[in-house]
């Protein structure tokens, strides 16, 4: 973006890029192998992340069978590690029915811990991320029960950590036993409103802090990874909510001389098109303010969703 808008837009960003140095979190980068965007952006920062996840491994909705759901050709430089996805999203939506399935059943349980733990070894990930949306508090022993079995069977390829991906507010209720499973959990603090949602912005600081401080009470900094919004949303009247980067947003802004206005509260940048389309965006100094809420409460992991959307700002000096 160019011009008085972006101008005052990035005169404005704090250090966000001191991420990553000594005493501050690391950083972990979502890599989406269906956008141009995010490999470029993976060629231009890996060395400034310590993770990329960079494999998509779906779990079939009726028998659990693990796939790679993309190929995974990304070649990193530098000390970045790559982990793996694994997820139960098929067909437009999450399958929390399958890990129902898969918790009473302990011989398809085995077998499919088996299968995601050899397809992370051929494809040499470090480290999975399991992202099993839609539970509830009474799927927790079932839930529990699937992440035990895959944890312990990459452990044993020597694959680790394993990542629980949590939404920030309903699992709270059954994240203990399921932390006890797992390494780690990623608590997405994002999607404070949603595609389906009226609009508002994805990630306010109060929000993230109230959530975020309620998880570390919980579980501990030290087993928190905080997932961070890099992305916008865009909704059109009557309909869903459509993904938006940073740079989308700032074409606009240049293209049309809108103003992209700071929310007070909220901190995020937001805009109204002629055509009543609301849009609510991330960028770095949201972020650099967010990041600010995680280091108090001493979580040494952030997770960016997703690379390839982010405000470049991001990236001014050297996340190590």
């Amino acid at each position: 973006m160019r011009g008085a808008v972006i101008a005052v837009l990035w005169a404005t960003v704090p250090a966000i890029a001191v991420l990553g140095m000594a005493g501050r979190p690391d950083v972990w980068g979502f890599h989406a192998p269906w956008d141009p965007r995010s490999a470029a952006s993976v060629a231009a920062h890996a060395d400034q992340l310590a993770v990329v996840v960079s494999g998509w491994i779906a779990l079939d909705s009726t028998s659990g069978a693990p796939a790679m759901r993309y190929p995974d050709t990304l070649r990193l430089r530098g000390h970045a590690r790559r982990f793996a996805l694994v997820t139960t999203y098929a067909r437009d939506r999450f399958h929390p029915e399958l890990i129902r399935q898969l918790g009473s059943d302990a011989a398809a349980r085995e077998r499919v811990a088996g299968a995601i733990a050899t397809l992370a070894v051929a494809g040499d990930y470090r480290g999975l991320i399991l992202d099993f949306e839609g539970q509830t508090p009474a799927d927790t022993a079932a839930l529990a029960a699937v992440v035990r079995a895959v944890a312990d069977s990459a452990h044993r390829h020597r694959i680790a950590p394993v990542t629980v991906a949590v939404p920030p507010a309903e699992s709270i209720a059954y994240a203990p036993r399921v932390l006890r499973a797992a390494d780690l959990l990623l608590v997405m603090l994002y999607d404070q409103h949603w595609a389906t949602s009226p609009p508002g912005p994805i990630a306010s600081p109060e929000w993230v802090a109230s959530l975020l401080g309620t998880w570390v009470e919980r579980a501990g900094a030290s087993r928190i990874v905080a997932g961070l919004p890099a992305y916008g949303y865009a909704w059109a009247p009557g309909a869903n909510a459509s993904v938006v980067s940073f740079g989308d947003v700032a074409a606009l802004a240049r293209r049309t001389g809108l103003p992209l206005v700071r929310d007070t509260i909220a901190q995020m940048l937001h805009v109204t098109r002629a055509d009543s389309v609301d849009i609510w965006v991330s960028d770095a100094p949201l972020l650099a303010t967010l990041v600010a809420e995680v280091e108090r409460t001493g979580v040494r992991h952030i997770a960016l969703w997703r690379l390839g959307l982010e405000d470049p700002a991001i990236w001014q000096a050297a996340i190590r």
